[in-house]
């Protein structure tokens, strides 16, 4: 399976930020849309940086509330790693838990066109799995 096919069931919608928007303003929004992250976006819809909880998290840990009003391209993890709707699944959880990270974004013609997260995952391969736990039952009853 590849990860297209996660794109197709949970749709290719992606917040984005410009990189001068402010750390309270991606908080704000990361809260206002129930999400994990935000992509940090360029010219031409080009991927800069992700702004993730992660972010937050360290960023108050060392700077404090006095660091909202940065902008959020100085604290946002960069460079990201991507992938492309090509992408096996099974590549793209090895690379999330190897590298630890929760949120990868699909690039097409190198124009960002999704974001697949490690829950995305998990529910693909679960779902994976479980089809090939019925085969394999079928199979048993028909023999």
């Amino acid at each position: 399976m590849h990860v297209s096919s996660i794109l197709s069931d949970k749709g290719r919608e992606v917040i984005t930020m410009g990189p001068r928007s402010t750390v309270k303003e991606a908080i704000a929004l990361m809260g206002q849309r129930r999400i994990g992250a935000v992509v940090i976006i360029g010219v031409e819809n080009s991927v800069l940086g992700i702004f993730s909880e992660r972010d937050v998290v360290r960023l108050l840990a060392q700077k404090g509330p006095e660091a909202l009003g940065d902008d959020v391209a100085r604290h946002m993890t960069s460079p990201v790693f991507t992938c492309t709707p090509q992408t096996l699944i099974d590549e793209i959880m090895h690379l999330m838990t190897s590298k630890k990270f929760r949120h990868v974004p699909v690039l097409e013609n190198g124009a960002l066109s999704g974001l697949v997260s490690i829950g995305d995952v998990v529910k693909s391969r679960l779902a994976e799995i479980e089809t090939e736990h019925k085969a394999m039952r079928d199979y048993i009853a028909s023999a």
